[in-house]
Order: C-alpha cells, then structure tokens, then sequence
C-alpha cells in the first residue's frame, strides 16, 4: 500500500460562523483565517490543519486529502490511475499553498468527489495544538486524520477504485437494516493501523458524506462532549454506544451542515500480519440508537481564535 493515512478533508459548508462556533465550541478545534476571504482552518494536532471550511452551499465533502511518504509513492499512485484510465491532474503552486502539502495529484472517486493524493504537509510544532476547551487531544499521527464514511451510488466501482486502484484494504463488512425492509451493506477500509480510513454504503442520497469520525485521547472526553452537547442543545444523531467492528465508543452529533461528527474513542487497530476480514449484521454492540430528525442548531457564541 502507498497510501498512508487520511490527511485532511475539505468541508464546503453554508455558514462559516456558525461552523466555526461548532468547530471550537463543541468539537473542541483551533479555528484560524491566514487570508481574508480564505478557507477556515481546523486544527487538531501538530499539522497545520486537518479540516478545511470553504463557503460552499453543498454543505458537503468537496474533496479528502490522502497521503503517501513521498515523491516516490505519488509517482507510483500517478501509474496505477493511468493504468486504470482514471484522469488526473497535478496541483498548480497556489492548489499547494492553500493546502500546504509538498505536492499533490487530483481525481475524482466514482461518485465525483475530488480525491487528492499528497506528500510533504506542512507540520506546526513550533506551536503545540491548544484545544479552546478542557480536552486531552485527538488520536492522529499515523493514523491520519480519523475517517470519512460516503454514500455512494455504485458500492463495486468505489470498492474498486479505493481497493483495487488506490490499494486500501479491506478490514471488513456490516449488513444491517437501516429502516424496515431495507437492508445495507457496508465496506470498511484501512490504509494504516487504524481500523478504518473509509467506509462507503449504497445509498442514493443527495449527499456524500455521512459522518466524519474525530477520535479523542482519553474516553472521559467522550462523555464531557456527550455532555456538552446537551447543555448547548446540539442535536445528537445517534447515542452513545459501541460498535461491532472497530468496537469505537462514542456518539453521533449533528454538524451545521446536516451530515454527522462521530466522537469517539478506543477505536480497534488492525494488524496486517494477522488480520482476518468478517461480517457484522449489526452497526453496534450496544447503544447508538437513532435519534428524531434534530431542529436547526442554535447559534453557539465561544471567543474566536486567530493564528
């Protein structure tokens, strides 16, 4: 495998403040404009950001950052798109500033989402991540950001382009009913140690992304965001629970976009060595249950944080 985690994602959403408030308030990120009328950056550990908030009335994933070790392994991934006659292009030099990376190549997934593949990102330890609220951090390093989980239109094009072409892998699979009488079958892949870097189900929804999973160092953040959550009145998608694959504690909110945050903790790792794909026919062992289609979010108001 040459790609080597989820480095970042870029978020176009429909109200910058409001999310701004979510991202620091609730989820607990640093939030900082360099340049006026620029993206929103959110970071959660020592790379300069790993969310990106665009202005953008989708309200969905404009597009998620893979990353690779080096030159080397770009020009490998450049050679296997080619061979699978998936078109490409490389980053211009102002592309590369904004999400500052050494150098990036872009496509598009089979449900048109950009997919970008980088190496060299621009890392800030000159200043340690300072949460803008009582949190001990954000599993990441090696693991990369957390992971993505899409809706797709066509399950086997995504399974082979991500697998097959990109070289995730597969760590298993969830069929559940998702409503009566309507049954899903979920992938799950990984790209690192981490149980999963991506997740896709059929589904024909409008939107791509489902939920964007951010992963805390200690379990009792968890709870106090759970707890958060209630005080400010953000609507919480799915409860607390625990899951059957990756065994991740946490729950679901819901973003001022629509699509979900799961916040969790204790996720699985994988061990290529030893690693045996299985089926689930249930998302959790406990817990997670669905929760009423939630009202609008109230505005939230926490101090801003400039960088």
């Amino acid at each position: 495998m040459s790609i080597r985690a989820l480095g970042y994602v870029g978020l176009g959403v429909s109200d910058l403040d409001r999310w701004e408030q979510f991202a620091t308030r609730i989820l607990g990120l640093e939030v900082f404009t360099p340049e006026p009328g620029g993206p929103r950056f959110c970071r959660m550990d020592d790379r300069h950001h790993r969310i990106a908030l665009h202005s953008d009335l989708r309200d969905d994933l404009l597009y998620a950052g893979w990353e690779v070790a080096d030159a080397g392994e770009l020009s490998d991934v450049a050679n296997r798109l080619r061979d699978a006659g998936i078109p490409f292009e490389m980053a211009p030099p102002a592309t590369l500033r904004e999400r500052r990376v050494g150098e990036l190549l872009s496509c598009s997934d089979p449900d048109g989402v950009v997919t970008e593949i980088f190496w060299g990102p621009h890392v800030e330890n000159r200043a340690p991540f300072q949460s803008p609220r009582a949190l001990s951090g954000f599993l990441t390093g090696d693991g990369g950001l957390g992971h993505i989980v899409l809706t797709v239109a066509d399950a086997d094009a995504s399974m082979h382009f991500y697998r097959d072409v990109l070289g995730m892998r597969v760590s298993d699979f969830i069929e559940f009913e998702r409503m009566p009488g309507t049954l899903v079958n979920m992938a799950f892949l990984h790209c690192n140690s981490r149980h999963h870097s991506l997740a896709f189900m059929q589904l024909p929804t409008p939107r791509h992304l489902s939920h964007l999973m951010l992963e805390a160092l200690e379990i009792d953040d968890v709870g106090r965001t759970y707890t958060l959550c209630e005080n400010e009145n953000i609507p919480i998608a799915m409860t607390l629970g625990r899951h059957t694959n990756d065994e991740m504690f946490s729950f679901y909110m819901t973003s001022p976009s629509g699509f979900n945050i799961e916040f969790g903790w204790g996720g699985k790792s994988v061990d290529d060595s030893s690693w045996q794909i299985e089926r689930y026919q249930a998302v959790s062992i406990w817990g997670h249950r669905r929760q009423p289609v939630p009202p609008p979010l109230p505005t939230i108001q926490p101090e801003r944080i400039s960088r």
